[in-house]
């Protein structure tokens, strides 16, 4: 006698969401596959505190990413009298974004979790939004004030980051964010310089 599968059961269909509307936060980093095969990490921080130290990096790095995105899209598609010093203003800002990013991975893993590393991941992470390049790029004025706005967001993902970390004590991580957050406070300040 045969045993008969159950029938899948209909998934309700997601509700639309407005082209503004900004999904929930609902990751939270998870321990690393290897967890529990090795010793545990006992680097003088609780699992709590690191768990939570991870969360803050991750919307930190979410951020950080969306924003070298958009610092690399406005770079491609910069238009106007300002080219030029934007062009080369653009990709000495997300070359070194870029190279940022890695160090910030790299914390959230010596932590003992999982870096988020998907577009679907950041984008729930982050609180910037994306902005298209191929088929409607602003004028060179939004673009410098979206860079603007980008930057002082990443300031503010690094603040909440910093008192987290402190929260814990964990020095390496107020560091690197501390260094991130004058990195950033400096380019929203150059990109503003702009616009007076």
């Amino acid at each position: 006698m045969s045993k008969s599968k159950p029938a899948k059961s209909a998934r309700p269909a997601k509700a639309a969401r407005s082209k503004d509307a900004k999904p929930a936060q609902t990751i939270t980093p998870t321990a690393s596959p290897a967890a529990g095969a090795g010793p545990a990490i006992d680097i003088g921080i609780s699992d709590k505190d690191r768990r939570q130290i991870a969360k803050e990096l991750s919307k930190f790095l979410a951020d950080a990413y969306t924003l070298y995105l958009k610092t690399h899209n406005f770079h491609w598609n910069v238009t106007g009298p300002m080219f030029n010093a934007l062009h080369n203003m653009f990709e000495a800002q997300y070359t070194e974004q870029w190279n940022a990013l890695d160090d910030v991975a790299e914390r959230i893993r010596a932590l003992g979790y999982n870096a988020p590393g998907s577009y679907a991941e950041f984008m729930q992470l982050t609180s910037i939004r994306e902005e298209p390049g191929a088929t409607e790029a602003p004028d060179w004025r939004e673009m410098v004030r979206q860079l603007v706005v980008g930057n002082e967001a990443v300031c503010r993902s690094a603040r909440k980051a910093i008192d987290v970390a402190d929260d814990g004590d964990d020095e390496p991580t107020e560091d690197l964010l501390i260094q991130r957050l004058q990195t950033h406070e400096k380019y929203a300040w150059m990109l503003r310089s702009l616009l007076q």
